[in-house]
C-alpha cells in the first residue's frame, strides 16, 4: 500500500543530514525533472524580487529565497520531519514506535512541486515552491511532472490511497487510486465538505493506514480495515472513500 500526502507550505528548519542528493530520491527516473527545476530554483534565489514575484512570497518571507539558495548545501531530515503543519501535526510521526515509523516510511510518501515524489525516510532539505508557482523561463510544473510522474504512479504496486490536495493531484494522476473524501454531518443529518479540519482528519488516517499491519489491496478492503478502526466510512462502489465525521 502506497498513501500519498500533500507537501506543505511550511517546513522544520535545519537538519543534520549530508547535503541533497537528487539520484538518491525515491523513484531516481525522476532525477532530470528534480534537478532542473533544483537549478532554476537556486538560480532563481539570486533574483530576490523575481523570487518573490513568481513564488508569491511578501518582503517577510524573504528567508524562504534564502532556503531555495542554499537548496544543494543545507542540512536534510526525512521528509516526514521535514514537512510541518495540520495534517503533518496529526499525523505525528514523532510518537511512532521503531516499527511503525518503519512501516510509515515504506508506505507513506509525499507529492512535492519540487521533487515530485518523495519517500517518507528520503532525506531532503528546507525549500519553497508550490504547485501553482511558474519558474521563469520553464513550462508549467504540470507539463514538467505529468510526462514524468505519472507513469511512475500507474506502474505502483498495490493499493495507492491519494490524499493529496487537487492542485498537487493535478500534476500527475495516480491511475486507480483510492481518494477521501471527508464530508462534516450535523445533527439534522445535512452534510457539507470539511474544510478547515480536512488535513486533520486525512493526518489521522495517514496514521492509520501507516501503522496498522494489514495490507488491504482493494478499495473494499480498505473500506472494512477503516470501519474496524471505528471510522465512519461510505462507499458508493467507485474509487472514492467518504469519511463521515460529526460537526463541530
Amino acid at each position: 500500500m502506497l498513501v500519498l500526502l500533500p507537501p506543505s507550505e511550511t517546513k522544520a528548519t535545519g537538519g543534520d543530514g549530508p547535503p541533497l542528493d537528487l539520484a538518491a530520491l525515491t523513484a531516481p527516473e525522476l532525477t532530470p525533472v528534480r534537478t532542473g527545476l533544483a537549478e532554476a530554483l537556486v538560480g532563481l534565489a539570486a533574483d530576490v524580487p523575481a523570487s518573490r514575484a513568481a513564488l508569491g512570497l511578501s518582503p517577510k518571507q524573504d528567508d524562504e529565497i534564502a532556503r531555495n539558495a542554499a537548496l544543494f548545501t543545507a542540512g536534510t531530515l526525512p521528509a516526514l520531519q521535514r514537512y510541518t503543519g495540520v495534517l503533518y501535526d496529526a499525523l505525528d510521526i514523532g510518537s511512532l514506535t521503531r516499527a511503525q515509523r518503519a512501516r510509515a516510511d515504506r508506505r507513506l510518501a509525499v507529492g512535492s512541486a519540487l521533487f515530485g515524489l518523495v519517500g517518507g525516510a528520503d532525506r531532503i532539505p528546507a525549500y519553497r515552491l508550490s504547485a501553482g508557482s511558474t519558474l521563469p523561463g520553464l513550462p508549467t510544473l504540470r507539463s514538467l511532472w505529468k510526462p514524468a510522474l505519472g507513469p511512475v504512479l500507474a506502474g505502483t504496486d498495490g493499493l495507492v490511497v491519494d490524499l493529496r490536495s487537487g492542485s498537487y493531484a493535478a500534476l500527475a494522476p495516480a491511475p486507480g487510486a483510492v481518494g477521501v473524501t471527508v464530508l462534516s454531518e450535523r445533527a439534522d443529518g445535512t452534510r457539507s465538505v470539511v474544510s478547515h479540519y480536512n488535513k486533520a482528519h486525512k493526518g489521522r488516517l495517514a496514521r492509520l493506514l501507516a501503522t496498522t499491519t494489514a495490507e488491504p489491496d482493494d478499495v473494499v478492503r480498505l473500506r472494512r480495515l477503516l470501519r474496524r478502526a471505528g471510522l465512519h466510512v461510505e462507499h458508493d462502489g467507485g474509487t472514492v472513500l467518504v469519511l463521515v465525521v460529526p460537526a463541530g
